[in-house]
């Protein structure tokens, strides 16, 4: 997200950058799935299941995160003038919790496609009939807005750090993104991974009979697995993240000035 640019803009910024990074990464995603609910990974097409609804998911949700993200950085920042560290957080936190509203029903909808098979339409027929599509609502909102603050707000800040305080070795930004990447990929995934597994097992079970009320899911998990119960799947999320922000960043760098080259001159 940039100041440069309008609301409208970086919204389209936004959502070329989150299709691009599902299609690329949705095996990930998949993996990291069905390990949180305890369930075999099958390679092959099944990888791909609900890839149609993460992919409306992730360009909306990053169209929001974007969008929103912009306008926050301008409410709180003064013209002229970076952005300090709690701007660029609260500005991450503060897009990431808006864009749950979105994302919520439709990663409902790629997790029982994922646990269940099935096409889009009926999965979303099921889960309307059965008053499902908040569900996992308050796990989907505490992640998205870490996972912004993650590869929105740590990201920038970090590279800027990197290239001031080091500029023989970071003097480029692609050079200072690798290890930004690094750290706000571990960010976003281990701090966020407890409530994104609560989530993801509350979404595959609709019919609530294992996983019923958030903190009720999180005294399941805890009873029956322990402590490492809530990471499980953190290795393929947290090597989906690192790709993710490094190439959403990137991404974000380069769409941007092509599709609005005069917001950049």
């Amino acid at each position: 997200m940039s100041t440069a640019l309008s609301e409208l803009q970086n919204a389209t910024v936004g959502a070329c950058v989150g299709v691009i990074e599902v299609l690329v990464l949705q095996p990930f995603n998949y993996a990291k799935n069905m390990l949180q609910q305890g369930q075999p990974i099958k390679v092959g097409p099944e990888m791909y299941r609900g890839v149609l609804s993460n992919a409306v998911n992730m360009g909306g949700c990053t169209m929001i995160q974007f969008a929103v993200g912009g306008s926050l950085k301008g409410l709180v920042g003064e013209p002229g003038k970076p952005l300090t560290k709690s701007q660029e957080m609260s500005a991450g936190l503060g897009a990431g919790i808006v864009s749950a509203a979105w994302g919520t029903p439709l990663e409902l909808i790629m997790i029982q496609q994922q646990r269940k098979g099935g096409s889009t339409p009926a999965t979303i027929k099921n889960i309307i009939s059965g008053g499902h599509y908040a569900r996992g609502f308050m796990g989907c909102a505490i992640r998205e807005g870490l996972w912004c603050v993650g590869y929105m707000s740590i990201p920038p800040i970090v590279r800027r750090e990197l290239r001031a305080a080091k500029p023989d070795v970071f003097d480029s930004d692609d050079k200072a993104r690798i290890p930004a990447s690094l750290l706000g990929g571990f960010f976003a995934c281990y701090l966020t991974q407890p409530v994104d597994t609560i989530k993801t097992c509350m979404q595959g079970d609709v019919e609530r009979k294992t996983y019923t009320t958030f903190t009720k899911t999180a005294s399941t998990i805890s009873s029956e697995v322990g402590f490492t119960g809530f990471y499980r799947g953190a290795t393929f999320r947290y090597g989906r993240m690192v790709c993710a922000v490094f190439m959403m960043d990137k991404l974000a760098s380069v769409i941007g000035p092509a599709l609005y080259p005069h917001a950049f001159k």
